[in-house]
């Protein structure tokens, strides 16, 4: 029977973790019971103690529980906590893992899940889960449940959410071990880049990569879309990566609200991964309402895509940087690349006639690029737009290219 990890400090919320773990039990499963609360003595008996997650975490965890400081005290745990898990996952003990917690027990406990693969079945009922859940959720599947009210006892209201995050659980442990009777896909993997203005591109490329016997995954470039991608290329279960949409970087320079971080485009150069590289929708920057715009902006062309969000056309002198930045990345690949410019048009509103349309930045960007790539970096212009079946192909062609020399 599969085993379910429940993880938390038990110092705090020992009872409800009991509750969850009663739930489980009842629905046929085995427990685990880990307690990551530093604090107090536990409110129920662990399987695996404080001290014990603690001494995972650091040589002088003696000395940092004695002195009670609660946030070094929750940075202990949280190193701790994810390594007895992974030690616990990679060995087959849990099969899937639940907590409760609220601003320290979630910082916990999504830590160590965070450090889990992807598919492994993860449960946080949290305070914080109606929030901001990016810095606890990252770029994993972590299943974020708003506790409503606080993990503090058993009644009416907690009771219905425990029993119902505990279920959640179970069903996805169920489902995880469905999918291992079923035999896997042996297809090699790409994964691809895509937003609104480039999908007709990706989708047709996509569908000339599956041809060629690739299974392909596409990322949305929304931020987390972008790191979640980086972080699969740096896995190493990557054969090749269609790049097309490199527009977190335009976020990333001017302060959008959709960049994915400094360290979009590297997974590809540590992974040594073949790739195709081109700039779509570099051409703008992502914001919310247009009052949220930053005032330094005022007079810039912008398009409202929808009331959530306003878009900004990047300018000149902005798109000239973006060239060096994408070739500062690309210089960095040493696994067969290409970078192709689709001179036309790089997103569907830059095009001629369009709302975006600036031939001055675009040319500004394919300057930059060509100008500071270092020398055998293919590049591939094409006088079509970005959505263009002739571009779509040229990046397909050049990516089974890219993955057939790397496997000389």
């Amino acid at each position: 029977m599969p085993t379910i990890a429940i993880l938390g400090t038990f110092d705090s919320k020992g009872p409800e973790h009991g509750f969850v773990a009663d739930c489980i039990r009842g629905r046929g499963f085995d427990t685990l019971l880990i307690n990551a609360g530093s604090l107090a003595a536990p409110g129920i008996t662990p399987d695996i103690s404080a001290d014990e997650v603690a001494a995972a975490g650091a040589d002088d965890w003696k000395a940092v529980l004695a002195r009670q400081d609660r946030g070094e005290c929750v940075t202990l745990m949280a190193k701790g906590a994810a390594k007895v898990l992974a030690d616990l996952v990679e060995s087959g003990r849990v099969q899937g893992i639940i907590s409760l917690g609220g601003g320290g027990g979630t910082a916990i406990c999504t830590a160590a899940m965070r450090g889990l693969p992807i598919g492994f079945p993860k449960v946080m009922v949290s305070t914080l889960a109606s929030g901001n859940t990016a810095p606890y959720v990252g770029t994993k599947d972590i299943v974020m449940i708003p506790a409503i009210a606080d993990v503090a006892g058993i009644n009416r209201l907690t009771r219905v959410i425990f029993e119902n995050a505990a279920g959640a659980v179970c069903g996805m442990v169920q489902a995880a071990e469905g999918r291992k009777q079923r035999p896997s896909s042996d297809k090699p993997l790409i994964v691809a880049s895509m937003f609104g203005n480039t999908t007709a591109c990706v989708t047709a490329a996509k569908e000339q990569l599956e041809q060629a016997g690739y299974e392909v995954l596409v990322f949305a470039a929304t931020g987390n879309g972008g790191r979640a991608m980086e972080a699969l290329i740096e896995s190493g279960m990557v054969a090749g990566v269609l790049d097309i949409t490199t527009t977190e970087w335009a976020d990333e320079l001017c302060g959008g609200v959709l960049n994915a971080g400094p360290e979009r485009l590297d997974a590809a150069a540590k992974a040594k991964v073949p790739a195709i590289v081109t700039p779509g929708c570099l051409d703008m920057v992502n914001f919310g309402e247009p009052q949220t715009v930053p005032a330094k902006y005022a007079g810039r062309t912008f398009y409202q895509h929808n009331a959530q969000v306003t878009l900004m056309r990047t300018n000149t002198e902005e798109c000239a940087q973006l060239g060096k930045i994408i070739a500062d990345k690309v210089n960095a690949y040493t696994a067969p690349v290409t970078v192709l410019l689709p001179t036309k048009a790089i997103s569907v509103i830059s095009a001629e006639g369009k709302a975006f349309h600036d031939a001055a930045a675009d040319t500004a960007l394919f300057a930059g690029l060509k100008a500071n790539l270092r020398p055998g970096v293919p590049v591939i212009e094409l006088a079509v737009e970005i959505n263009d079946t002739a571009f779509s192909t040229a990046c397909a062609r050049a990516l089974l290219e890219n993955i057939a020399k790397a496997a000389l």
